[in-house]
């Protein structure tokens, strides 16, 4: 587990409840990761830890690993292209010690938790709809870490619609928007955005600028 993830969860709970570097409950996931660790005997290739400090007033959530990135580093958006604008802009918003996360530093997150909704890497970057629900037990639980008054950033469709899965509502109730808001319990603040992918920022269907707004909302309703 790595250096910014306690032994324990939050107020010394089991941190089994929240990861479990060794679970292969989703039986497609498993075997996926067993092939890519013979062609890739370096990488990770296991389930991908939160990062971050717990019971932080920030919590975000992401889709899945990235074959070359969180699958290879055992860091959420570390080591591909869809952590270069996340982490440059957790760094000008003053969440982060580095615009930069790479395999090996010692960057530290302040007051904030990136976690993934589902924790293994999928083939094709696609998990299907059985594996978004087993691994919803463990995303249930980091939720709950977030304090009230908090928020709860979701980057992309398929995480905003697990989180609300999660929180036991429906999507017609709590539809996915960008820059969209949703109130959850204790004055918390479910907050969407496009995801930071390649083919997002590349087709500038999320622009530099636009993810700078959702993170001065965020910081705003933080403050």
């Amino acid at each position: 587990m790595s250096q910014s993830n306690a032994e324990s969860g939050p107020k010394g709970a089991s941190a089994e409840k929240y990861y479990d570097s060794t679970c292969v409950r989703c039986p497609r996931l498993a075997g996926f990761l067993d092939q890519v660790r013979v062609k890739h005997p370096t990488y990770e290739c296991r389930p991908v830890a939160q990062f971050g400090r717990w019971n932080s007033p920030l919590l975000i959530v992401g889709l899945a690993p990235g074959l070359h990135g969180a699958n290879a580093t055992g860091r959420p958006f570390t080591g591909d292209h869809a952590g270069i604008m996340l982490y440059r802009t957790l760094y000008k918003f003053g969440f982060s010690s580095s615009p930069e996360s790479r395999n090996g530093d010692d960057l530290e997150l302040y007051g904030c938790l990136i976690t993934n909704a589902v924790k293994c890497l999928p083939p094709a970057n696609k998990p299907n709809a059985a594996e978004v629900n087993t691994c919803r037990s463990f995303l249930i639980q980091e939720l709950a870490t977030v304090p009230a008054n908090g928020v709860v950033l979701v980057l992309g469709r398929l995480a905003h619609d697990s989180v609300v899965r999660a929180l036991g509502s429906t999507l017609s109730q709590m539809p996915f928007r960008h820059a969209g808001e949703l109130e959850m319990p204790d004055q918390r603040t479910l907050v969407s955005s496009y995801h930071c992918s390649r083919y997002n920022t590349q087709t500038r269907r999320l622009t530099q600028s636009m993810f700078n707004d959702v993170f001065s909302r965020v910081k705003e309703l933080l403050s």
